[in-house]
């Protein structure tokens, strides 16, 4: 029964692809963009609307930020993949990054690269319909969160003419490294995304303990490590995607905002391939009750600074528990059978 779970575990894994302080002193931060809200948490909270340049330790505005965005070559825009604000302001941002003739193509973690003949063939036959690219991939059998909720993201794109490019790694390869770790890669593959340079240990550290947590705590630890190793090739995919795709104009990723770290993300891959390039990743940040000075968040990013050029604040999506299922199911396989 053990094993029924873990292999459940491992599947989902699979198909997903993968301390308080007080107030930050210093002038009152301007929200930013609309305060209409479509996520239902914490609407009220002191930070909800209002954006944090990391580096300078200060607020910016919107505008500001748009500014900065629209001189960076390369753009990623980290996600929280089921909260409807996010992509709301992924899609004003590739608004604002486009207003004035620039064209840079689109980069989704959502596409992997070998789902990039269906969605040209798509355009091809439906130019500027982003519901043909949801049906020529399947998206409805994806283990993405609903198509309306990434919909306007698309319509962004297509409505200022952007290529639309699939970035990650392809399943059957992500699935071959969780099963095996980086062996199961051509060695020229492994070479290519830089995977035959181990990890720091305290990096790797870090991500196996995150791995452990964000499937519950329910799969082997022994499997830890060819999970960190599927994500890292993850990061180190997007950003080959992202060198090839820019024709000059620059790209912008919509992805996760774990594959968004300034610190091991798609960035650090990113300036390993195309070093001299300006990059800025964004984080799409759920706003915690209790917390209101953005240090108070570094620790939900594990040990060391905010990992990002900029976070946004945003009233946090309505779901259940992940691991309630699991925890569920674990209760009933550990009670005896019925005696009847």
């Amino acid at each position: 029964m053990r094993s029924s779970l873990f292999l459940g575990l491992l599947a989902a894994a699979l198909l997903a692809g993968c301390a308080t302080s007080r107030s930050q002193t210093g002038p009152a931060p301007a929200r930013a963009a609309s305060t209409e809200w479509l996520s239902p948490l914490l609407r009220e909270h002191p930070l909800a609307g209002r954006i944090w340049d990391v580096s300078q330790s200060r607020w910016l505005e919107e505008a500001s930020l748009r500014e900065e965005l629209t001189r960076a070559r390369f753009v990623l825009l980290g996600e929280k993949h089921d909260n409807a604000d996010h992509h709301r302001l992924q899609a004003s941002l590739v608004r604002a990054i486009t207003e004035h003739g620039r064209r840079p193509a689109l980069a989704f973690e959502m596409l992997g690269v070998e789902q990039q003949a269906a969605v040209d063939a798509a355009l091809a036959s439906e130019p500027g319909d982003p519901d043909a690219i949801a049906q020529a991939v399947d998206w409805a059998h994806s283990s993405w969160p609903d198509w309306a909720l990434y919909r306007p993201i698309f319509a962004a794109g297509l409505e200022r003419g952007l290529p639309i490019v699939a970035a990650n790694l392809p399943k059957a390869q992500a699935r071959a490294l969780v099963m095996k770790g980086a062996s199961a890669l051509p060695a020229e593959l492994v070479t290519q995304l830089g995977l035959d340079t181990p990890l720091p240990e305290e990096i790797a550290r870090t991500m196996r303990e995150e791995m452990f947590h964000a499937h519950c705590g329910a799969m082997p630890a022994e499997h830890m490590q060819p999970m960190v190793e599927a994500q890292r090739a993850r990061d180190a995919q997007m950003a080959e995607r992202l060198h090839a795709s820019d024709q000059g104009e620059g790209v912008i990723l919509i992805t996760g905002s774990g594959h968004a770290r300034t610190d091991r993300g798609v960035p650090v891959h990113l300036a390993r391939r195309a070093p001299g390039l300006g990059a800025r990743s964004v984080a799409f940040v759920e706003v915690v009750d209790g917390k209101a000075a953005p240090q108070d968040y570094a620790a939900s990013f594990g040990p060391g600074p905010l990992p990002f050029d900029y976070l946004w604040f945003t009233p946090g999506a309505l779901r259940e528990d992940p691991c309630a299922k699991h925890r569920e199911r674990m209760r009933h396989d550990s009670q005896p059978p019925s005696s009847k």
